[in-house]
């Protein structure tokens, strides 16, 4: 430092004592008052050093103050020494003032001694001389300019600095550094610069300088973790690798350390710390949350930073810190400070709560942005270990509870909004990390299963089986094998295999638990006729949906007898009993029983009441499956809008209830309809659930059938491959929705005209599919049939008859004769035999059929009317053109007056009238017929659709047979 006095200085209590020298001529210029900080080892030019230096230079002369802001440890003090050892090493500067702003009296010492140097201040009085500099600093006309740079390093509190700002001058800089981000740092002429933390990049070069100046080399990979371990702080990232010097220890070793919970930061702090850094990374924020702590509302800032350092660093919601626990957590463990009152239970209100999270940023202890949805508050995750480190045991455990009440606050029923929950399983997950047995202390925490079903809930269900797993096993170690938490743990586990598709593991798990659940809770728990319950709905579900149904039957009485015949739990049962009567084959009785249920639940529940919907949302599916599918449509079109006035327009029941009303209709005929009603869900079912629920999934499943139906069978097969492809990612290979996927992929593959390769990837699924859900499950059988199906597409219809026949008596024995898909594979059986050149036969066999078909779905169910145009088809097909005819027109009314007509099906009996009136001689009744229908096909199906492309051939046949060789050709130009 050229010329000028030394000012030598004590610290008594925080009070600077200073002895000046005297008074003496004027320092020459340039002249430096003050030490800058020695340049850190291995410093490492940043983009805020950029950033800085044009923001202070720009204009050359601009009378700007920069005030770099940021936590504790990111290495504000070396930027703004950067800064200045460069503007003074170029000659840029007269006069540099360096002060170490730790206090008001920092300030005016510092001030004092460049008023004694530049100005002749008088040394016996502080304030005085102070203020003497400050005035010397404004620029006076006809003196000569001085350019001038004053950093204030580490201001500590804005109101030290009240009167003590330099002047606004042409020539003249200010750079503070500061923890703080109050209000009054800004304004002015003053810009406030955030200071982050390093980039990964920066991070990285940092250490590796930092090792090798040393001889040490390790892995970038191994680097890259570390500097991300230590959340890329500066002042972590020194100290850290002065740890791995003096210790000579490696970077995995080291990082084994960190994530040890016995080991504090103090544990690794190097003995000796790096840069002339005065604290260690353990002590680095001690006294800014002494001073947030003295902030408004006084004492709170300390307990508040407690409970948020035991959450998720990269966001905590706002309601979690300001909730019901987090205030009583406030008020009962208010720090008492000498500024502000004693500890003791004064309650404390959410703006309160909120006025410390603002103390807390204020000191950049945390980053608290109220308008990020859900992540309102972060924190540095060493600032937490360095906070979770002052807790006692007792301590930690006590708020450990807490935070998990606050999260259990805060987590809604009915998770509509996505990203909030994403953040507090996040936030659950942070809390598992940091305190995962005071969970278990008195007992499991409720919010460890409430994590495990929001990742089911979501769609993760492998996830959510992994965690209950985890769940089982720790119960099981904390409190054995029957306590209460241990079977709901194991429960909760049984189910989430079942979704994550292992209906008979799940089965055989509920089955295994149920005698320990009434040997513990007894017959009439609740717990236990609930696992009864979803024992029943487990065995449905791995295909025996007869035993689901013989349980359930045997669960309502018990049920009833407990609680009583208008008791939920005996409703709820009603309609589980209900559901499985139709999966069981018996849709019409299924339809029945709800509707019987339905006016009980609504006296019961009330008519808005959630489970009183999905009643009537139930009791129109099974109306549908029963052959009313524009029934449903209309049950479902009816419904929606109470759907959505009481649960909202995001519910999942209200997306479900538009995804079945887009199905029926799709059903009833509208197949167009259905497709765009799909097309417009899929965003919201995406937005509210995610891209991996099963139900998004199953939207875009159906989205594809629609389109499939509509005519675009190409469509549908890419569409199916893109989301095979996502289902395998999220379900795995295994899992019954992938499994299900690829057979729909054959299925199009098939319609789209490849009949060869739907056959060929039918019989790669079949072997997979026996051995995942097992040979007698419903879908094993479907996936038999279909390959039969599609094996007699390709041109081998006595294959495909043969394994019909091998599949029947498997189907009637696994589903009864009965059931619907009994039925059907009959129906298909009789068709190949047909096609494999025994007409006589398939008609024989249709003619048994029929009377089952009606006995069975009724008159009016359209497999009953597929049936009889099937019988008229055979009929025509073994040489009664004429009677085919005549049973299609007689057909056809019931068919118009059952389904519609418009319905697809009733456009079908029309073309197939038609042509055989054509066969039967009347060739000109045939093409009449046709011609009158063409339009009406395009209308409803579309013109480029398969079936409305052949009955403009038909039509141009038939006119051709009738001699109208004009109207041949008009037809066939049409056509092209």
């Amino acid at each position: 430092m050229t010329g000028g006095g030394i000012a030598a200085g004590t610290v008594f209590g925080g009070i600077h004592q200073y002895r000046h020298a005297a008074p003496r001529e004027p320092a020459a210029w340039p002249h430096q008052v003050g030490v800058i900080p020695s340049r850190a080892q291995s410093f490492q030019h940043r983009a805020e050093a950029d950033l800085l230096r044009a923001a202070i230079d720009s204009g050359g002369t601009a009378a700007l103050c920069q005030v770099l802001t940021g936590m504790g440890g990111v290495g504000k003090t070396q930027l703004a020494a950067d800064y200045a050892r460069a503007a003074w090493d170029t000659g840029g500067l007269d006069v540099l003032v360096w002060i170490t702003a730790s206090g008001r009296s920092a300030v005016v010492s510092g001030y004092a001694q460049a008023g004694i140097e530049l100005c002749r201040a008088d040394p016996d009085d502080p304030e005085q001389a102070a203020g003497s500099f400050l005035a010397w600093l404004t620029p006076k006309s006809g003196a000569t300019p001085c350019r001038w740079l004053i950093v204030l390093d580490d201001v500590a509190d804005p109101t030290d600095l009240r009167g003590l700002w330099p002047p606004a001058s042409p020539y003249g800089r200010t750079l503070v550094t500061t923890r703080r981000r109050d209000a009054a740092l800004t304004g002015e002429g003053r810009h406030l610069v955030e200071v982050g933390l390093f980039s990964e990049a920066e991070a990285l070069a940092y250490l590796t300088a930092s090792l090798a100046v040393h001889g040490r080399t390790e892995p970038a990979d191994q680097l890259t973790a570390l500097a991300a371990d230590l959340g890329h702080l500066a002042l972590a990232l020194a100290q850290a690798a002065a740890y791995l010097i003096d210790s000579g220890e490696s970077v995995a070793a080291y990082r084994a350390l960190l994530t040890d919970r016995t080991t504090t930061l103090t544990d690794l702090a190097p003995d000796a710390l790096p840069d002339e850094q005065a604290l260690a990374l353990s002590a680095a924020w001690s006294l800014s949350i002494t001073r947030a702590d003295t902030l408004r509302p006084v004492g709170l800032a300390r307990p508040m930073l407690d409970l948020a350092s035991l959450l998720d660093a990269s966001g905590i919601p706002q309601e979690v810190l300001t909730g019901d626990a987090a205030l009583a957590h406030l008020a009962a463990h208010r720090t008492a400070t000498s500024s502000g009152p004693a500890a003791g239970p004064a309650p404390v209100s959410r703006p309160d709560a909120v006025r410390a999270l603002r103390a807390l940023d204020r000191l950049s202890l945390i980053d608290h942005r109220p308008g990020i949805p859900h992540q309102a508050v972060r924190v540095h995750q060493l600032i937490q270990r360095a906070t979770r480190d002052t807790l006692s045991p007792a301590h930690k455990n006590q708020y450990a509870r807490t935070a998990a009440d606050a999260l259990m606050a805060s987590w809604p029923e009915i998770e509509r909004d996505t990203a909030l929950t994403q953040t507090l399983r996040a936030n659950t997950d942070a809390l598992v990390r940091h305190a995962e047995d005071a969970l278990y202390r008195p007992d499991a925490h409720s919010v460890l299963y409430r994590l495990g079903r929001s990742l089911g809930d979501s769609g993760q269900v492998n996830a959510a089986t992994t965690h209950f797993e985890h769940l089982t096993d720790t119960t099981t170690r904390h409190f054995g094998p029957d306590h209460f938490d241990t079977l709901v743990a194991r429960h909760e586990l049984a189910r989430w295999r079942g979704e994550a598709g292992d209906a008979a593991g799940a089965a055989a798990a509920l089955a295994e638990l149920l005698p320990d659940m009434t040997r513990v809770l007894g017959d009439d728990h609740q717990d236990t006729l609930n696992t009864r319950s979803n024992l029943a709905h487990w065995r449905g579900k791995s295909g025996d949906a007869a035993g689901a149904l013989a349980a359930l039957a045997e669960l309502l009485s018990d049920v009833t007898r407990v609680r009583g015949p208008d008791h939920p739990d005996t409703l709820t049962t009603r309609h589980d009993l209900a559901w499985w009567r139709g999966e069981a084959g018996d849709a019409a009785g299924a339809a029945a029983a709800l509707a019987e249920l339905l006016p009980e639940a609504a006296r019961v529940r009330g008519p808005d009441h959630p489970h009183t919907l999905i009643t009537r949302s139930e009791l129109a599916h099974w109306r549908g499956e029963a052959g009313d599918a524009a029934g449903a449509a209309a049950v479902y079109t009816e419904l929606l809008p109470d759907m959505m006035r009481v649960l909202g327009d995001d519910h999942p029941h209200t997306l479900a209830t538009r995804h079945e009303l887009a199905c029926w209709q799709g059903e009833a005929g509208d197949a167009v309809g259905a497709l765009a009603a799909l097309a417009e869900l899929l965003p919201d079912m995406t937005r509210v659930l995610g891209d991996d629920h099963q139900d998004t999934r199953n939207t875009h499943r159906n989205l594809a059938h629609w389109r499939g139906k509509s005519g675009d069978a190409a469509g549908a097969l890419a569409a199916l491959a893109e989301l095979l492809l996502d289902v395998t990612r999220v379900r795995g290979p295994d899992h019954p929705d992938t499994l299900t996927t690829r057979h729909d992929l054959a299925w199009w593959r098939g319609e789209a005209g490849d009949a060869a390769g739907a056959a060929a990837a039918l019989a790669e699924l079949l072997p997979e599919a026996a051995r995942v859900r097992g040979p007698d499950h419903p879908y094993t059988l479907i996936t038999r049939s279909e390959l039969a199906r599609w094996r007699g597409e390709a041109g081998d219809a006595a294959g495909a008859a043969a394994a019909l026949a091998e599949l029947l008596p498997d189907a009637a024995r696994v589903r009864g004769p009965d059931h619907p898909y009994t039925l059907i594979t009959r129906s298909e059986l009789a068709r190949w035999r047909g096609e494999a050149g025994d007409p006589a036969g398939a008609l024989g066999t249709l003619a048994e059929l029929l009377p089952d078909m009606t006995r069975v779905l009724g008159d009016d169910h359209p497999d009953t009317l597929n049936t009889h145009r099937n019988l008229a088809h055979w009929r025509g097909k073994s040489g009664d053109a004429a009677g085919a005819a005549a049973a299609l027109a007689e057909l056809l009314p019931d068919a118009a007056r059952a389904l519609g007509d418009d319905h697809p099906d009733t456009l079908t009996i029309r073309h197939d009238l038609a042509c055989w009136r054509g066969e039967a001689g009347d060739a000109a009744g045939a093409a009449a017929a046709l011609a009158e229908l063409l339009p009406e096909a395009e209308r409803v199906r579309g013109p480029d659709h398969p079936h409305t492309l052949i009955t403009h051939q038909e039509l141009a046949r038939w006119r051709g047979e009738a001699g109208d060789a004009a109207g041949d050709q008009t037809t066939i130009w049409r056509r092209n």
